[in-house]
């Protein structure tokens, strides 16, 4: 009787025991990366209210079954408030709030904010240098690699006449930035390491992701330089999830947005939807449709096909941008220096160049301030040189100082500028008043080295320079 019993024993313990061995046996998963996260567009802009370039577009995507991401720049802190008393920070925080409020609308829940403060000027250097650039660029890559977009859309970085505000230029230069660097598995490599303990406090198991291409809407006045840039969607059409045109999908969007528009807001309130469709799509960007300008595609399709023509899911290798040669300079030379010589190199080394931009270069100042042309002067031989600069202006306008003289020396390039003031502005000169020329002319031991042209429009009111 004893031993039956015992072997009943011994095979109950080898029944309990093989499942242990066959678990022990069996590989263990790897989680994969939080498929939450990952969506088909990432739009990279400078303050709330902003999107609003793209959100007939994206309501139009999302309809498609596209997953939408917003990353702002900033929380818009710093403009007028239309809706109570908060200021800087604390409108800031409200800010946040209604754009979250207003992507919400479109169904878009990953909402981010770099935290760069907002600079009141047209100069993308001054609002890079505010938001601490390597800070911002270092959160946005951070962020590509979160939600791996198949597509970016942001401001295209360029000067134009047009608000041209320089955080909207520094949201479209930091996406540019990340398109080309989030792949690269040797930028910000504590992101893209695996974690050498249990509760890792530093390394953040992220992977490394090219995006396959990138888009940009223009912050310009002037439409023409950028036609058959790339593609244009219909914003009259009517939504499948909405049952509204796209444009008034954007529009119950934009509402969420009272601080900076309360008064519109509550005009529309009074209207019937015959007087607000009136009044809407009147406007040129309503009634012409929306237009990008495909910077670059990494997938092939063509130049005004659908965003997403030539995409299909899954990673793509790096591809580290194609840099095109510098133009070769003589021996001593001037050049236009700022924003305007920043993006010929940005361009350049980021494989733009096809990038519409204007030449000669622009810009649309209020009347009464000061204008600066900032300016490069190189001597790249091997002594001294005297250059001499003349300054030549529209009739009214006066050089405030920067004219003349100047010792370069050997092997070196010299930063200075030309400072002029600027009449009023005038009502007689009509609702568009037309561009006028500035230009800057440089010699040296007699002889013509260049000439520097600047097309100025004068406004009632605009940024500063």
């Amino acid at each position: 009787m004893d031993r039956p019993r015992s072997l009943l024993v011994l095979a109950a313990l080898i029944c309990l025991c093989i499942p242990q061995i066959a678990r022990a046996q069996a590989p263990k998963p790897i989680l994969q990366p939080d498929e939450r996260y990952k969506v088909d567009i990432l739009v990279v802009v400078a303050h709330p209210d902003d999107e609003g370039a793209a959100t007939p577009y994206l309501a139009r995507a999302i309809d498609e079954g596209k997953r939408v991401a917003v990353v702002y720049g900033t929380r818009g802190s710093s403009g007028a408030n239309e809706a109570g008393a908060e200021q800087a920070t604390a409108l800031g925080e409200i800010r946040e709030i209604e754009a979250r409020r207003a992507n919400a609308v479109l169904g878009i829940d990953k909402v981010w904010f770099l935290g760069g403060k907002d600079t009141a000027s047209q100069d993308v250097l001054q609002s890079l240098a505010n938001w601490d650039h390597g800070v911002a660029l270092e959160n946005l890559v951070r962020l590509v690699r979160l939600t791996r977009p198949e597509v970016i859309l942001t401001f295209l970085p360029g000067t134009f006449i047009g608000e041209d505000h320089g955080d909207h230029q520094a949201a479209g230069v930091l996406a540019t930035e990340a398109f080309d660097l989030a792949g690269d598995p040797t930028v910000f490599p504590e992101q893209v390491s695996a974690p050498l303990r249990r509760l890792e406090p530093f390394l953040e198991n992220l992977r490394p992701w090219q995006t396959k291409k990138i888009y940009y809407f223009p912050d310009a006045d002037k439409e023409e330089i950028f036609r058959d840039k790339g593609p244009k969607y219909s914003v009259k059409e009517i939504s499948k999830s909405a049952k509204q045109a796209y444009w008034r999908v954007a529009l119950e969007s934009f509402r969420r947005h009272e601080t900076q528009a309360k008064g519109l807001i509550d005009s529309l309130d009074k209207m019937d939807e015959p007087q607000i469709e009136k009044i809407v799509t009147s406007d040129s960007f309503w009634s012409s449709g929306i237009s990008f300008v495909l910077g670059k595609s990494l997938v092939g399709g063509s130049v005004t096909g659908d965003i997403f023509e030539g995409v299909t899911p899954g990673a793509i290798p790096f591809a580290r941008p194609e840099v095109t040669p510098a133009p070769s300079q003589s021996e001593i030379s001037v050049e236009l220096a700022g924003p305007w010589n920043y993006y010929a190199e940005f361009r350049r080394t980021h494989g733009l160049t096809h990038l519409p931009h204007p030449e000669p270069p622009e810009i649309a100042l209020q009347g009464g301030t000061d204008l600066v042309i900032p300016l490069w002067l190189r001597n790249q031989g091997s002594a001294a040189q005297e250059i001499n600069l003349t300054v030549s202006l529209p009739s009214g306008w006066t050089v405030g100082s920067g004219g003349g003289k100047f010792m370069v020396a050997a092997k070196q390039t010299a930063a200075t500028r030309i400072e002029a003031k600027l009449p009023m502005f005038s009502d007689a000169w009509g609702a568009k008043p037309q561009l006028q020329e500035v230009r800057v002319h440089a010699e040296a031991n007699g002889q013509t080295i260049g000439d520097v042209t600047l097309r100025v429009e004068l406004r009632k009111r605009a940024l500063p320079e």
